[in-house]
C-alpha cells in the first residue's frame, strides 16, 4: 500500500532560481534524472541508466508548486514540489511530497536526500 510522505528542505535561493529546476525538462535533467524529455508540453519521460519512467505534469503554479503523476502505475502515484516561504523569517523551503510503498519509505527518503543534495550543488548552495 502507498503512503504519502512530505520532506522539507531549506534552500537559500529564490523561487525564480529554483522553480525552473523543478518544472522544466532541462532543469530536472540537471539533478533529478540522467535525462528528461517532454512531449505535448505535459508528458515527461525520466531516464535513469537503462530505465524510463513516464509522468504527466498535472498541475503547475509558477514559482509555487508543480505536480507530476506517474503513468503505468496501479495506484495513483505522484510526486510534488512546493515552495514555501516563511512569513516571519523569509526562509524558503522546498516541500517534496511523494507516494511510497511503506516497506521502502526509509530508502526513498534517503534517495530524496541524495537528489536534493545534487540540486543544492547545481544551485551553488
Amino acid at each position: 500500500m502507498k503512503e504519502k510522505i512530505e520532506l522539507e528542505y531549506i534552500l537559500k535561493t529564490s523561487p525564480k532560481v529554483l522553480f525552473p529546476r523543478l518544472s522544466t525538462a532541462t532543469g530536472l535533467a540537471e539533478w533529478f534524472a540522467d535525462n528528461v524529455t517532454v512531449k505535448n508540453k505535459t508528458q515527461y519521460a525520466f531516464h535513469w541508466d537503462k530505465s524510463i519512467e513516464e509522468a504527466e505534469q498535472t498541475y503547475i503554479r509558477e514559482n509555487v508548486v508543480v505536480k507530476y503523476e506517474w503513468k503505468n502505475k496501479d495506484e495513483k502515484a505522484f510526486f510534488e514540489f512546493r515552495i514555501r516561504i516563511d512569513d516571519l523569517t523569509g526562509e524558503m523551503a522546498l516541500i517534496v511530497t511523494d507516494m511510497v510503498d511503506s516497506d521502502e519509505k526509509d530508502e526513498i527518503i534517503d534517495l530524496w536526500d541524495i537528489q536534493i543534495n545534487k540540486l543544492k550543488h547545481v544551485l551553488g548552495l
